[in-house]
């Protein structure tokens, strides 16, 4: 790895166990900017990133070199900017902030969105499992109510009045009882369209090479 590489995870490992908001004035001193600024890039994040950095160092009383972190920065942009890393970022559901070349852009996005959408398909389906996980559980505690409110109901000390409500209550949670199966129905319907779209696009985008 050359001497940039190692001064980048150096760095990293240095913000993430500090964080830019606690860095020491010593951190600030020794700090590499080209590096941060190559490590930012990479990373995809605005200028406002510099703020931060500018900010934690300056309650120390240093300057941060934005000329040098800038430098830095556009180094990291040209590998952060590359098809295969929009792709990573879309499939992520990451978010895009427009830190893209011109000469970069077109290419990152058409992958970017490639990805996104795969993301998109992927949450459909985790969203209908998700739902039909919810609706099963309510099922099942609504059938425990049932059999608890039956059991109370042909239980002999089980007074007039409240077999009445007993009644009245088996009926609406039978309603409900219903109502689920009809929504779980539907939801495995909705899971199995989305799995379909989901397999299809992930034969297709396969053969983007991303």
């Amino acid at each position: 790895m050359g001497t940039k590489g190692t001064a980048v995870l150096a760095l990293a490992a240095m913000l993430a166990m500090s964080g830019c908001a606690t860095m020491s004035s010593e951190e600030c001193l020794a700090t590499d900017w080209t590096a941060v600024g190559y490590e930012d890039g990479a990373r995809g994040y605005t200028t406002e990133r510099f703020s931060k950095h500018r900010q934690a160092c300056a309650k120390h009383g240093i300057t941060a070199d934005f000329a040098a972190y800038q430098a830095g920065r556009d180094e990291g942009l040209v590998e952060y900017c590359q098809p295969g890393r929009g792709f990573d970022v879309g499939a992520n559901g990451g978010r895009y902030y427009g830190v893209c070349h011109v000469n970069l852009e077109h290419g990152f996005l058409d992958a970017y969105n490639a990805g996104y959408h795969l993301f998109t398909l992927r949450s459909n389906v985790s969203r209908a499992n998700a739902g039909i996980s919810s609706k099963e559980r309510e099922l099942e505690r609504i059938e425990d109510e049932i059999r608890e409110k039956e059991a109370a109901l042909i239980d002999k000390e089980t007074l007039t009045e409240d077999r009445i409500l007993l009644l009245a209550d088996l009926k609406d949670l039978s309603e409900r009882t219903g109502e689920l199966e009809e929504e779980i129905r539907m939801l495995h319907e909705e899971r199995a369209r989305h799995q379909i779209e989901l397999d299809n696009y992930q034969v297709t985008v396969a053969d983007y090479g991303y």
